[in-house]
């Protein structure tokens, strides 16, 4: 039985620590031809050997495999600390699901998964996180800690944000990114998990608060969540529908044909502007798909921390 029909059986998030578990062991076993391989309790994991330094801790197995020289970093010799940030407004419940599964995710049920997935590396490698979640108010914080009984509170917490039935309506991402970034005092690896959608006067206000979040030289990283084929290429039938704003309740009566490409066209521009944006800021810009797998989530994180320690 593969990995995907394991993660079907476990709908609803019922479990949500087994499915961060499988999704982790899924993508390790996926990158067995990587220097990463072989990453588990023992070390935290492999980095590119630099000439001049100890060669104690190279790994001569790897070199065999890989003709490439990587020494271990130990687990004790890890410091980091990860900060997740989850918005939890209206706009992030779409699209509607029946059944919350791997198979399928809405944005905040993706997003969820994902800092559960991160949250189980973290652990492996004993570092340090914690969790913001905003909504119309600063819903929940949490500093960064290490304990079991930490990573259990956190993982409840997502759980019972995966399953809200009734989520805020409207949010102002900027408020509370600013809060958050006076709350973050010591230097952290920060990963913001949002839609970004904003109303267009608040976009300004949006890229001061994404930049705010650098300050004390954190290193941020922004998941842009969407659901590419219909908020982005917009993709649905051309027959008459409602399309309503989950936040304002404005609705629109139209065939979806007669404004596809428009449609197109200022979001796909609104998505370049915010790369660019977020370029400006030294921000890493990383946009998902929501119906796709967890390893560019992944592949990020490895990346990110590499580039952090």
């Amino acid at each position: 039985m593969n990995l995907q029909s394991e993660l079907n059986k476990a709908s609803l998030f019922q479990n949500l620590e087994l499915l961060a578990n499988q999704v982790v062991e899924g993508f390790i076993s996926g990158i067995h031809k990587s220097p990463f391989h072989g990453f588990s309790a023992e070390f935290a994991e492999h980095k590119i050997y630099n000439n001049g330094e100890s060669t104690k801790h190279i790994d001569w197995k790897l070199f065999a495999k890989t003709d490439k020289l990587y020494t271990k970093r130990y687990e004790e010799e890890t410091n980091l600390r990860c900060h997740m940030i989850l918005d939890n407004s209206a706009s992030m419940y779409y699209p509607e699901v029946k059944n919350l599964g791997v198979s399928d995710l809405n944005k905040i049920g993706f997003g969820v998964l994902s800092i559960a997935a991160l949250m189980n590396i973290l652990k492996r490698q004993r570092d340090a996180v914690g969790l913001s979640v905003y909504s119309d108010s600063y819903n929940y914080y949490a500093p960064e800690k290490g304990s079991e009984r930490h990573h259990q509170m956190l993982l409840s917490k997502l759980s019972e944000i995966s399953l809200d039935a009734k989520p805020a309506k409207q949010t102002k991402t900027y408020t509370y990114l600013h809060l958050i970034a006076e709350k973050i005092k010591r230097r952290s690896l920060i990963f913001l998990f949002t839609d970004m959608f904003q109303t267009a006067t608040d976009e300004e206000k949006l890229f001061d608060a994404l930049r705010h979040l650098k300050y004390n030289k954190h290193e941020v990283v922004l998941f842009h969540l969407v659901d590419a084929s219909t908020e982005v290429q917009f993709d649905f039938e051309n027959t008459p529908k409602r399309f309503v704003d989950v936040e304002t309740g404005e609705h629109i009566d139209l065939y979806s044909e007669n404004i596809k490409e428009a449609y197109e066209k200022s979001v796909l521009a609104y998505f370049e502007a915010l790369k660019l944006k977020c370029a400006q800021y030294r921000i890493k810009y990383v946009a998902i798909d929501v119906r796709s797998d967890f390893s560019k989530i992944l592949n990020t994180y490895l990346v990110e921390r590499q580039k952090f320690l």
